[in-house]
């Protein structure tokens, strides 16, 4: 349980490559149990500049874990059972619009999420609670995210809808016309119901959008590849951890609760009369919601 107020602790989703950030000292490994079952991998803890940051690698060392089969619920309860405030999501997508070439890191504010094989949510019958996502990434990181992609040089486009689709083959030429249609900017297959379930546990949330590839619906490209992925993603990586490199340290100037309100989304989201709710599920829920299960 974290109390509005809490001085920041950042996690970090993304891949192995991201956490091997120059000046991160004190590091070790650690296992978190969570009731919702194996989180992808233990938990790097480590220090950058006095600020706490804890990593995740979101498909496990060695990329082994597939987008359906991600815990998401384990990932999100370990973060936030490791004393996680804010948690910068660092993604690669592929591009549904000519202006976001291969490269292009956009700092995402919007959802669609056409997922459909992952619980996306914390809460079940005999527990029931509903959390506003209408905005559904946390402005403040954004802003923090986005000075200091402007500041390195960066090629960063603020804002944008990421389609999250459910995986693991990539898009049809149909499909990715459609998202197109839809106005998406970016596709990819691991940010949702990880969106969802990080407001449910009043964790702050921003996205990194890496662009890889233009998905399949561009005619003067190549369909995307694993190959022609992984080739880009090795190109992105060092201005990834140099984005979070001067990012971080900058947010423990936080003095209080966030002013988007990540920390409180739960303060009128319980639906269950408190006489009606399942004790079981209230316990498996004492790490995300236990600020507002004991009122």
């Amino acid at each position: 349980m974290t109390t509005p107020g809490t001085p920041p602790i950042i996690g970090i989703i993304g891949g192995s490559g991201v956490y091997e950030i120059d000046g991160l000292e004190n590091t070790s490994w650690m296992r978190v149990e969570s009731p919702f079952g194996e989180p992808s991998d233990e938990l790097l803890i480590g220090e950058l500049d006095g600020q706490k940051l804890v990593f995740l690698p979101r498909h496990g060392r060695g990329h082994k874990v597939p987008p359906s089969e991600l815990n998401f619920r384990a990932n999100i309860d370990a973060m936030k059972r490791a004393g996680v405030t804010e948690i910068i999501s660092v993604s690669a997508v592929g591009s549904l619009k000519e202006e976001l070439p291969p490269g292009t890191f956009v700092i995402v504010d919007q959802f669609i999420d056409r997922t459909f094989a992952r619980v996306k949510s914390f809460f079940e019958s005999g527990l029931v609670a509903h959390v506003s996502m209408a905005d559904p990434v946390c402005s403040r990181l954004g802003d923090a995210l986005e000075q200091s992609a402007r500041a390195l040089g960066l090629d960063v486009v603020r804002g944008g809808t990421y389609m999250v689709m459910e995986g693991p083959q990539f898009s049809t030429r149909a499909e990715s016309e459609l998202y197109r249609s839809w106005g998406c900017s970016v596709i990819g297959m691991t940010n949702m119901p990880e969106a969802k379930l990080a407001r449910e546990a009043e964790i702050c949330y921003a996205t990194v959008a890496m662009v890889t590839d233009f998905d399949c619906w561009h005619e003067d490209h190549d369909d995307v590849t694993v190959e022609s992925v992984i080739a880009v993603l090795l190109e992105n990586a060092d201005h990834a951890r140099a984005l979070l490199r001067a990012t971080a340290p900058g947010l423990s100037l936080r003095a209080d609760s966030c002013p988007a309100g990540c920390h409180t989304a739960l303060d009128n989201a319980l639906i269950t009369a408190p006489g009606g709710r399942d004790p079981a599920i209230a316990a498996r829920l004492d790490a995300v919601a236990g600020r507002v299960l004991g009122k």
